[in-house]
């Protein structure tokens, strides 16, 4: 099965990226680089796209985001707290970035448990701000085999984007 995103996200978010100026990064662990993959998929990304993490583990988290051990214990790794963290930490780690997309889920087939089922998946979203870093999280429950749950985070991930950052 195709684990292609819609082809229509990445370039929209990319251009939207080169009218603000702007750098993009992302961090990933359920989605396993398809975020970059679609990112850099798109003639001239180059331009926008700064950087990509797969941190996949809990230590990865923390040694390449600076996510804190307090947050993955407290919360765990598929949470809205420890996605933000992703986010944030990209920022701190892509000086040249003022946007960055996290996710971190369980795309399954295992995994699930009643209060974190297999399909969900949080959205960290980072923006530099005149006052500092600007943090949210979303979370959302996708349907479908793993391919199929992953595709779909990736293009919540990039839908959301161009809505923060499109002008209103």
């Amino acid at each position: 099965m195709s684990v292609s995103v819609s082809p229509d996200y990445a370039p929209q978010l990319g251009q939207l990226l080169i009218d603000r100026g702007w750098m993009f990064a992302c961090a990933e662990s359920c989605t396993g680089g398809l975020l970059s993959a679609a990112m850099t998929d798109t003639p001239g990304s180059s331009q926008w796209f700064d950087r990509g993490f797969v941190t996949y583990s809990n230590a990865a988290k923390v040694e390449q985001l600076l996510v804190n051990v307090d947050t993955l214990e407290r919360f765990g790794a598929v949470s809205e707290e420890t996605a933000m963290e992703m986010a944030a930490g990209v920022l701190a780690a892509a000086g040249l970035s003022q946007l960055a997309i996290s996710t971190t889920g369980i795309a399954g087939p295992d995994g699930g448990t009643p209060g974190k089922p297999v399909g969900m998946v949080c959205f960290g979203f980072a923006q530099r701000a005149s006052q500092g870093v600007v943090t949210r999280a979303m979370t959302r429950i996708f349907e479908g085999d793993r391919a199929q749950i992953r595709r779909a985070a990736v293009d919540f991930a990039l839908s959301t984007a161009i809505g923060l950052i499109e002008p209103r």
